[in-house]
């Protein structure tokens, strides 16, 4: 089985939600849908998930330059999910490794 949790995102947006509406956001796997991420957070941290909403980005296209020609490339394409707990429940992403 895959690895539905890629890692937390620490960006200022998120971190002003936490404070508001406590929901914190995750890089997840692209092939996961909200049932797997909903049952991968709730066992992981031992939390009560209420909502979960997810979005799926493209990969950036790249160029790059060099002596030898021009080269294109693309970053990967990933999946980002925001999940609301319930009232009460917290997730301390420094103490825990996802």
């Amino acid at each position: 089985m895959h690895n539905i949790l890629v890692k937390p995102l620490l960006t200022e947006k998120v971190a002003h939600l936490t404070e508001t509406q406590n929901m914190y956001g995750f890089v997840v796997d692209l092939h996961s849908n909200k049932i797997e991420i909903k049952r991968a957070i709730e066992t992981k941290f031992k939390v009560s998930v209420t909502k979960i909403t997810t979005a799926n980005y493209k990969g950036k296209k790249k160029m790059v330059a060099r002596k030898s020609g021009r080269f294109e490339g693309k970053r990967p394409d990933f999946k980002k999910a925001y999940v609301v707990l319930k009232k009460g429940d917290k997730i301390d992403l420094f103490e825990h490794q996802v």
